[in-house]
């Protein structure tokens, strides 16, 4: 009767995601190009060729239409002219698929079509950025009550200065901010650039 309980542990162990430190400033920032949306409309991104124009804000959040993303995604596209002010492109990465992308980059409640977002369905870009991927949760919903059938990255955002080296990581979870202090924080960042 006992073995039960050692089996689902041994079980969930193997499945859980190693803890993974993300990259840190001073490191060279993976290049990555990914489809995503802008306003509802297909979107190629590419980092290589937007470090051209200056520094990049790559946010990765867990999911579209989730509490503590809609206010990040809110937050940046509300402070989107401040960025650009300050010659910096931003850009989100989950692991939503390209039809939840396309609603959530054109809701003018969220993203409102102020700035593009990617889809890492298979993590890979997240991967490379050593950020933990847990796999999708078993009836969890979004706050449309849609089921997320997908990965949750988690929530950290790189600040990647022109020349593709890392200026700033800030984390959730190891730096207690808020999703909108990604934002903030963030925009300080590249306004002293």
């Amino acid at each position: 009767m006992k073995k039960l309980p050692v089996i689902a542990f041994c079980a969930a162990a193997l499945c859980a995601s190693p803890a993974l430190a993300a990259l840190k400033p001073g490191d060279t920032a993976p290049d990555f190009t990914a489809a995503g949306s802008l306003g509802g409309k297909d979107f190629k991104f590419s980092l290589k060729d937007v470090l051209k124009k200056g520094p990049v804000v790559v946010y990765f959040y867990p999911s579209a239409y989730t509490g503590g993303c809609d206010l990040e995604a809110h937050t940046f596209a509300e402070k989107s002219d401040k960025f650009a002010a300050a010659g910096a492109t931003i850009i989100g990465v989950s692991a939503d698929d390209l039809t939840r992308l396309h609603q959530f980059s054109a809701d003018p409640k969220f993203c409102a079509g102020k700035f593009p977002i990617a889809s890492d369905e298979s993590t890979k870009i997240a991967q490379s950025y050593n950020l933990n991927v847990t796999p999708p949760r078993a009836g969890a919903k979004d706050v449309n009550q849609v089921d997320i059938n997908h990965a949750f990255i988690e929530r950290v955002t790189f600040v990647i200065g022109k020349d593709g080296k890392i200026l700033a990581t800030l984390s959730s979870k190891t730096d207690g901010l808020s999703p909108d202090q990604h934002v903030d924080k963030s925009l300080e960042i590249v306004s002293r650039k």
